[in-house]
């Protein structure tokens, strides 16, 4: 038996032993491998050193966003008006009402899981909010450099295969647009990783045929 990161059974279950597999969760990493063998990778560098693009750096952004607004203002002690959503969202998701008690919150629970959960609600609001859409956009643009960079170091245009929470997003919409003008074409992963075992196994002679099996 042996362990393959994710990526790689992502791409496998997309039905592809050659291609470039981008997974856009909590994290973010892309990884890819051609022909001839020869495979590597672009981010998966952890939260505090990348990641950029994940859910989890959707979530800091926002609340990055909700205090620079309220310091440039001179309100970090106030309550958002009523019509700032977005600032209003975000201290919702912490538990706060202010932006001076939001970096108490951020600091004193560093669950990656939690802050990447406020991700849905900037995707959510990014149809009606400006900021909103701003990061999803930068979410997609530092997606697509992983994958573009992924590309140019295997030398060859690949198929691409994206997993992850944010997959069926408007961060992948976005995803998917900003590749097709550098010709790549993405699909998103409708099945578990898991499934591409199989796949992965033949591909590395690792499956056991007569069993049924890998090995």
């Amino acid at each position: 038996m042996i362990a393959v990161h994710d990526t790689r059974l992502i791409l496998a279950a997309g039905g592809h032993t050659e291609g470039i597999a981008v997974i856009a969760g909590t994290g973010s990493v892309a990884w890819g491998v051609n022909a001839s063998g020869h495979g590597t990778r672009a981010g998966g560098w952890g939260y505090l050193l990348g990641d950029e693009g994940s859910g989890y750096w959707l979530g800091r952004e926002a609340v990055r966003h909700v205090l620079r607004d309220a310091q440039h203002r001179g309100a970090s002690d106030e309550t958002p008006a009523e019509d700032d959503r977005f600032a209003r969202a975000v201290l919702g998701h912490a538990g706060v009402d202010t932006p001076t008690e939001l970096i108490a919150a951020f600091h004193d629970r560093p669950d990656r899981t939690h802050w990447a959960g406020l991700a849905r609600t900037v995707i959510e609001l990014a149809p009606h909010d400006n900021a909103a859409r701003e990061l999803v956009s930068a979410a997609a643009a530092h997606l697509a450099e992983l994958i573009i960079t992924v590309a140019r170091n295997l030398g060859e245009p690949l198929p691409v295969v994206m997993g992850g929470g944010l997959a069926t997003t408007s961060v992948g919409v976005e995803l998917r647009e900003r590749l097709g003008d550098h010709g790549l074409r993405v699909t998103l992963l409708d099945r578990e990783p898991v499934l591409g075992a199989p796949l992965l196994a033949r591909a590395t002679g690792l499956w056991d045929g007569r069993a049924g099996r890998a090995g």
